[in-house]
């Protein structure tokens, strides 16, 4: 099944940081890619996302406002699997 792309918004790029905001139309996916930085995520919406993972699938309850981190190396697929929109921040952490 061909799911509709999410839509990145690049906001800050420079030697310490990206700052991309991701937007999720319903059914949305990042198609699968494996972070190379560690990173933090700020939900900028309330809802859950499934991860399509090397373990298989896991559904992540985001909460609006609650940031979480992930180490480098993570690796996933992620999908809206509500109807309706999704956003996060995603602050990805390089090495100066």
């Amino acid at each position: 099944m061909q799911r509709p792309a999410a839509i990145p918004t690049v906001q800050i790029d420079n030697e310490l940081v990206t700052v991309t905001e991701w937007r999720f139309p319903p059914g949305g996916e990042t198609g699968w890619h494996r972070h190379g930085m560690n990173y933090v995520v700020v939900p900028q919406t309330t809802g859950p996302l499934l991860l399509d993972t090397p373990d298989g699938e896991i559904t992540s309850q985001l909460t609006t406002g609650v940031a979480y981190y992930r180490p480098v190396g993570v690796e996933h697929n992620v999908i809206n699997p509500s109807d309706t929109e999704f956003v996060f921040v995603e602050i990805e952490l390089k090495r100066a």
